[in-house]
């Protein structure tokens, strides 16, 4: 009864479901790397592993960006009163390129570990976990549609249930059996994605929701080309970051990962959480240009605030907080280089955060077609910045040559829109005013004190200041999350 006398706090309420949910996973995965880092340190068998976890990285956002792409699908089948046919049809259509990859990635590893790793010993530990972390892969991407079928019947909070207990799940398993090696980290993921889809889907059988399917896949194969392009090619810039990081020596592509995992949790907790569960409240209206650029705006706002805190604290204690977490190898220049490699993300997050908001808004305007050819485009432009980037800068103008490519993506993406300028004028102060707040409130107690508690002055003045400052845009953006029916 409450939600339905306060339809504006159930999105808000939505929103934290789901932001808690990522949270947790994003912790679980936190937990999952230290682990690693305390167990197998910093060279060649974590370069292996993260080589293999690029994959399931980038299988795994596409489960993501599908649960934008299906759910206006799944709301209208819902009112037709045949969601369980669209479900199953969609499951269907995933399968024409989900299984050739199962059976290349199961049936031959080591020779995707030969295009993903560069010395032996890496390709041999990417080949162990391709097996495990493909198939898990394919599972996320079935809870994704789960969920998103569960959402088409205002159930949100199943789904937060199911990824957070799986995600808790597969920790515990990595923990206990890390002893057997790499390999248990597979493990570990595999039991995650069998909760995170099996939960879901014993709900939808038990209400009777899931039916054949009632039209052919084939039908759905362009809207999900469409869907998941642009998504599979901005992990797939990280991945080409990650061959060019390679090239710097060994540990080097260990060190951006973690910075990159990072900066990618940040994005994920805030802005796609709460894209998540605003685009069909925002869908019900007019998409106008001004609209838009508003609703871009707010939920920038309201990631930044977060995001800018967290890089701060990164650039005075990273290499404290890394050496503490990830283990001694993780101690001087290593963790210093960690701590600093996430401040350069900075401005890939904040492209980022926008990419994330505005990309669901492409389907509520019918302007998708164009994606595939965007995707291949910026993959083709991205080895030439990444490689000019590294030559500038190393691994921090590997971490640049992302935000580069990232924002040239964000700049089509809103031109589509027919939104450009009044988003940039939206989110440039949004950028502006967090990064100059966390600049001055980290910035100060970093010349007065030591690294650590430089950090938590920093994050006592920044919350202060942001909390009783309250700046216009950021109020404006909590009252408009509020006002999403």
């Amino acid at each position: 009864m409450e939600d339905s006398a306060h339809p504006r706090g159930r999105t808000v309420r939505s929103g934290l479901l789901t932001g808690l949910s990522t949270g947790l996973v994003s912790l679980a995965a936190v937990g999952a790397g230290i682990v690693l880092s305390r167990k197998f340190g910093h060279g060649v068998k974590t370069d292996g592993f993260f080589a293999a976890y690029a994959v399931y990285l980038a299988l795994v956002l596409v489960a993501t960006a599908l649960r934008v792409v299906v759910l206006p699908g799944f709301v209208r089948a819902r009112r037709e009163e045949r969601l369980g046919g669209e479900v199953t049809t969609w499951l269907a259509a995933l399968a024409v390129p989900l299984v050739p990859v199962l059976v290349v990635c199961v049936g031959w590893p080591d020779l995707v570990a030969r295009a993903l790793a560069g010395q032996p010993d890496a390709r041999h530990a990417a080949a162990t976990l391709l097996p495990w972390l493909v198939p898990a892969a394919a599972a996320q991407i079935a809870a994704g549609v789960f969920a998103s079928a569960l959402a088409a019947l205002d159930d949100y909070a199943l789904a937060a249930a199911s990824f957070g207990c799986g995600a808790l799940a597969g920790l515990v398993v990595i923990v206990a059996l890390v002893g057997h090696g790499v390999v248990a980290f597979g493990w570990g993921l595999a039991l995650n994605a069998a909760v995170a889809a099996g939960v879901p889907l014993v709900v939808l059988i038990a209400r009777g929701v899931l039916h054949r399917p009632d039209a052919s896949p084939l039908a759905r194969l362009r809207e999900l080309v469409e869907g998941v392009s642009l998504p599979f090619a901005l992990q797939g810039l990280y991945l080409v970051g990650y061959r060019f990081a390679n090239g710097l020596g060994t540990g080097k592509a260990t060190t951006l990962s973690y910075a990159y995992l990072i900066a990618a949790t940040l994005v994920a907790v805030t802005a796609t959480s709460i894209a998540l569960v605003s685009t069909v409240p925002f869908a019900r209206g007019e998409p106008t240009p001004p609209r838009i650029a508003r609703h871009i705006g707010a939920i920038s706002w309201l990631s930044l605030a977060t995001v800018a805190g967290a890089a701060g604290v990164f650039a005075l204690a990273g290499g404290t907080v890394a050496r503490h977490v990830l283990g001694s190898e993780y101690g001087g220049g290593t963790g210093a280089e960690l701590g600093r490699l996430v401040v350069y993300f900075a401005p890939w997050m904040v492209a980022s955060i926008a990419v994330t908001v505005a990309y669901p808004l492409l389907f509520v305007r019918g302007r998708a077609k164009w994606l595939p050819l965007l995707a291949v485009g910026a993959l083709g432009l991205h080895v030439l910045v990444e490689w000019g980037g590294r030559g500038i800068a190393g691994l921090g103008g590997v971490a640049g040559g992302l935000a580069v490519t990232t924002a040239g993506i964000l700049t089509v993406v809103l031109l589509s829109l027919g939104a450009f300028a009044p988003t940039l004028r939206a989110l440039a102060p949004a950028a502006i005013v967090c990064g100059l707040v966390a600049a001055v409130a980290f910035g100060v107690p970093g010349v007065l004190v030591g690294p650590l508690a430089a950090a938590i002055v920093g994050v006592v003045v920044y919350a202060l200041a942001l909390g009783v400052g309250r700046p216009p845009g950021l109020r404006h953006a909590w009252a408009y999350l509020h006002s999403l029916q």
